[in-house]
């Protein structure tokens, strides 16, 4: 995984810098990357969080090039709480996703929303901003969140997963906001993005063959439903004994966000059909 120092503008493309903020958690990984696009105007990629050390670096990083835009990818506090204080000392809009204010039912440290995010500008699926050298889309992916967006950057062939896809382990999709229907589909919708030739996730290393990972993660998925159905026809009831049994060999401190990505799973079921949920208890249909 991507050990990177933290506060340094570190090139991965000959377009795209990214600076590491210091909030390492087993949520996290080593932290949130922040990506600088472009070399004579720039746009910076979720901002990340509110710290200001992270400031201070992204300023230097930035220097004196103008900055076009503060795009965000979604609302995770430690995503896009520094937007606002970036934008007024940079003089540039703050641009991507939609704002949601709700409060999250799950136990992650990283999952707590950011009411604070007040975008200038919100970007739909499809919709573009451009600078120069570079133009930047807006790629809609909700399952991870309900607002989720990624960011295409055809000069290089890239997208900016935020997220939804992560270069060091599996996101997370925590109910309500949280809906594993949509992920699946929005990774199915990257999966025929055949123009994306490397991922620049928020999390952990560069994707080099992101199709090759998507795929493997919507396998993963299917999966862990099959898993949590044959529990439920073992009447195996509870959540928490589902993880207990399908992640025996994981750190139990990840124990709660799996929590939530099994109840992500098991509404799916039960709108599907499949599952029948009985006050805290669930069984097969």
């Amino acid at each position: 995984m991507s050990n990177a120092p933290y506060g340094v503008a570190v090139s991965v493309d000959p377009l795209v810098r990214r600076v590491l903020a210091p909030n390492a958690t087993p949520f996290t990984g080593t932290g949130t990357q922040t990506h600088l696009v472009g070399r004579d105007t720039l746009a910076i990629i979720d901002p990340g969080p509110d710290d200001d050390a992270h400031l201070a670096a992204l300023l230097r990083a930035i220097g004196d090039t103008p900055v076009a835009a503060i795009m965000v990818t979604h609302t995770h506090r430690d995503h896009s709480p520094l937007a606002r204080r970036l934008a007024e000392r940079v003089e540039a809009p703050v641009v991507g996703c939609a704002p949601l204010a709700l409060d999250d039912l799950g136990p992650r440290a990283d999952a707590a929303f950011d009411d604070s995010y007040a975008p200038d500008r919100v970007l739909a699926d499809g919709e573009r901003i451009d600078g120069d050298g570079w133009t930047l889309e807006a790629v809609a992916t909700p399952g991870h969140t309900s607002n989720h967006l990624a960011f295409a950057l055809p000069q290089a062939g890239a997208l900016f997963s935020g997220d939804h896809v992560m270069g060091w382990s599996t996101t997370i999709v925590s109910p309500p906001d949280g809906d594993m229907a949509a992920y699946m589909a929005s990774l199915q919708k990257l999966f025929e993005r055949e123009d994306d030739r490397i991922y620049f996730p928020a999390h952990g290393d560069v994707v080099e063959n992101p199709r090759r990972l998507v795929r493997g993660l919507l396998g993963h998925r299917k999966q862990r439903e099959g898993q949590i159905l044959r529990l439920l026809r073992d009447d195996v009831a509870a959540v928490p004994a589902m993880v207990a049994r399908m992640y025996a060999g994981i750190d139990q401190r990840m124990w709660p966000a799996a929590e939530r990505s099994v109840l992500a799973h098991l509404i799916d079921l039960r709108q599907r059909g499949l599952a029948v949920e009985e006050g805290d208890a669930w069984r097969a249909a």
